[in-house]
């Protein structure tokens, strides 16, 4: 019963809920006289600024690429770790027959107690799970920048490092889902020690690094925050 123009933000939905800069409607204006081809150049160009990754994959929506990812290295038997995965992620895992397990830090476990990084994954936690498990069932480790699922809460670059080393020793490829990535460079910058003076870009393509792979809805960052 209320009139749209007084709907402020859009709460069935965390993709596109802020105001696009003149910026980015002229951008929108540019690409769209450009070929496929053209803009799917221009993007690598860009996203080579914090990552380098060699292979790049466009879908729309997004949820795509998980469908396609999950059918191919999922499957009865198999088990995908997450600090929490999107609802999105665990329905293409689950589609797959593999098993979606999330091992979200205690703190992040509870609303109520005050924790700078609650979106971290539990580490010792998920130690426990690959020798419990076997590595060779683990397809991959993913790790949600910024914790959407549980409620946006951010991930420490200490966190970052800790599950990259633990999946090299186990051979178990790492992945990011980069939903939020900046906003997640943002948190690192503000509570995480030693990251104050460096820059949000610095931070995000230091995030990347240790990843062997990513992937991202292009419309849920980017917008002005």
């Amino acid at each position: 019963m209320i009139d749209a123009r007084h709907v402020l933000i859009d709460l069935l939905t965390d993709s596109g809920t802020s105001a696009m800069s003149s910026n980015q409607w002229a951008g929108i204006m540019q690409e769209t006289n450009r070929t496929r081809k053209q803009q799917l150049l221009s993007f690598r160009t860009g996203s080579k600024r914090y990552h380098r990754y060699a292979f790049y994959y466009t879908y729309a929506p997004g949820a795509g690429i998980r469908e396609n990812t999950f059918q191919h290295i999922g499957g009865k038997g198999k088990f995908f770790v997450s600090n929490t995965l999107f609802d999105t992620t665990r329905a293409n895992i689950e589609f797959s027959g593999a098993t979606g397990v999330d091992l979200l830090c205690e703190e992040g476990k509870h609303p109520a107690i005050p924790a700078p990084f609650k979106g971290n994954l539990d580490t010792v936690a998920l130690e426990q799970f690959i020798n419990k498990t076997g590595s060779e069932n683990i397809p991959a480790v993913i790790l949600t920048i910024t914790n959407n699922s549980g409620g946006g809460q951010p991930v420490s670059m200490q966190n970052i490092r800790e599950v990259k080393a633990i999946c090299k020793a186990n051979c178990i490829p790492f992945y990011i889902d980069a939903c939020r990535f900046a906003e997640n460079a943002y948190f690192i910058k503000l509570r995480e020690e030693g990251y104050q003076n460096s820059s949000i870009e610095d931070i995000a393509r230091e995030m990347f690094s240790y990843a062997d792979g990513a992937t991202m809805s292009a419309k849920k960052m980017h917008l002005p925050i």
